[in-house]
């Protein structure tokens, strides 16, 4: 790969930790994600990250928020916090990446990864941690609706 690839493709992943550490609404991150996965390729990824993301773990977090109670609203502004931890873990990979020495071993040839592939592989290797993280979510809102739940008197 040629430095010129390398400096874009860290320009845009940048561009989009940032976008995805600094935007207040969670679903957005999510997208901007998703979006930077489209962007380089990775179609099944990005598919990934919006149907499992945004559709699972959104659904437990909208939950959460619908079922408390919350009295005052967050104050608007930028996320400025975000933004710290994005730049150094940035800094942190850059780093490691400059530490590294360079690599010229060829990488070997590989099958081509396809999706019919990728499940067959989660439905018979991998089935029961996909399980587990199922059991693990619903366990998770159970306990967030449990939590929640006022008492009546």
């Amino acid at each position: 790969m040629s430095v010129a690839a390398f400096i874009l493709i860290s320009v845009f992943t940048l561009a989009a930790a940032l976008a995805a550490a600094s935007l207040r609404k969670l679903i957005h991150a999510a997208l901007c994600l998703a979006a930077f996965y489209f962007l380089l390729g990775a179609e099944f990824i990005g598919l990934v990250q919006v149907f499992v993301y945004v559709g699972a773990v959104a659904v437990l977090i909208v939950f959460t928020i619908l079922l408390t109670r919350r009295e005052d609203e967050d104050a608007p502004g930028f996320n400025w916090g975000g933004v710290i931890v994005a730049l150094a873990v940035f800094a942190g990979l850059v780093w490691a990446i400059l530490k590294t020495p360079a690599l010229a071993v060829a990488a070997p040839d590989i099958a081509p990864l396809t999706v019919k592939r990728i499940g067959e592989v989660l439905m018979t290797g991998y089935v029961w941690p996909l399980q587990c993280v199922g059991l693990l979510l619903t366990a998770a809102l159970i306990g967030a609706l449990v939590l929640v739940m006022e008492e009546k008197r």
